[in-house]
Parts: C-alpha cells; structure tokens; sequence
C-alpha cells in the first residue's frame, strides 16, 4: 500500500535531463528510453523512512516483498499502526529483530514529536543527513533515500547504494564495480543533478522505477 506521489517539478526534470544527457552518452541514451519518467516523491515521510530501514542490506525485490507483507499486516504504513502490532507480528512478516526495532523505534519519535519533517525543508542536504542518522537504524544510505525521494533533492549521491554501483560498472567499466573514489570522481561529472542520474541509472538496471 503506497500514499500518494508527488513528481518532480517537470521542468526541473527536463532541465536536468537536459545537461545530464549533453555531458554523458550513456545518460542520454537512457533518458532517451523513458522520456516521460520522473523521480517521484511520497506524500508521506515516516513511508519514505519505513520503506528505507526494510530495504536495507537486501535487494530491490526481497525490500518489495517485505514492505508487501508489511502493508498487508498493519494496513496504511503510518506510526500508530505499526505500534499497535506486536513485534512477532512485523517479524513474521520477514524482517529481522533488529529492523522490527528500529521501525518501532522510528514510530515512537514520530509518535511522540521528537520527529518533526515540518521543519526539514530549509536544512542543507548535510544538515538534513546528519538529523537522519541521529535516529537509531538511520544510517547515511537511507538518509539519502529520503532527501532523493521524499524532499526531492537534486543533488544527491548515494555511494554506497549497490544498485548505483552495478550500474555505473554495467555501463561505464566493463562489469568492474568501482572502488568508492572512482564512483565519486563519476558523481562529479553529474552535478548539480547526480540524484536524476542516479535513477536513470538505477531505471537501467530494471524497467520499473526505483521508489521509496
């Protein structure tokens, strides 16, 4: 179960496209492909954040398995409704102890106040990061999946995403996954719109889009 989506503003997209794809042949192809996509954001930021933490570590499909079953047992994925089941019921679900703690940790902040996405929007990217991972089982990884998909950041790049590995070495090393430096040297070439880079390049890696 998903809440509603918010796309990219169309002309930044374009714009962004636009010089991502005069600069890079291989981005250029890619936005050739999908020239309707965008990066779309949920309207919701515990979602975005919940969806993070149980993608974790695992693979895209294994991440849309559990958040299936995770919906199907505590309905709108909001913090009073994960709350109101019991650990064995999120575990039973397919995440692991330590997961079904720090989504129940992060409902708690949301649930008490602790937590207030109002006063997010005007944080830098660093900023923003930095509160993020303050919170038990937010490290930097989903962070940035929350300013590329939730706040829409244009500028984001996750190194340590394996998914924007695989595809930087599919596309641009001959199957050698990059070392960190190499990959940031690639993000360099990207900016200020390495987060729409990164989802062409993970759009690349399979058809359907990459959402949290």
């Amino acid at each position: 179960m998903d809440t509603v989506s918010t796309p990219l503003v169309p002309a930044v997209w374009r714009k962004a496209t636009a010089e991502l794809a005069a600069c890079d042949p291989v981005l250029a192809d890619l936005a050739q492909r999908w020239p309707d996509a965008r990066l779309e954001s949920r309207s919701d930021p515990f979602h975005t954040l919940a969806r993070a933490i149980v993608g974790q570590q695992i693979s895209v499909q294994a991440a849309d398995t559990v958040w299936a079953r995770l919906c199907a047992c505590v309905g709108l994925p909001a913090p009073a409704h994960v709350l109101a089941r019991p650990p064995e019921a999120l575990r039973a679900c397919g995440l692991s102890q330590r997961k079904v703690d720090y989504l129940r940790d992060l409902a708690t902040q949301f649930a008490d106040g602790r937590l207030q996405p109002a006063t997010w929007a005007n944080l830098p990217d660093a900023d923003l990061i930095a509160r993020l991972t303050a919170v038990r089982g937010i490290g930097t990884w989903s962070a940035e999946m929350f300013l590329i998909f939730h706040e829409l950041r244009p500028d984001v790049f996750p190194l340590d995403d394996i998914g924007l590995q695989r595809a930087v070495a599919a596309h641009y090393l001959a199957g050698e996954r990059p070392t960190r430096r190499v990959l940031a040297a690639f993000g360099e070439r990207w900016r200020p719109w390495r987060s729409v880079a990164t989802w062409y390049l993970w759009r690349s890696l399979d058809p359907v889009p990459v959402a949290y």
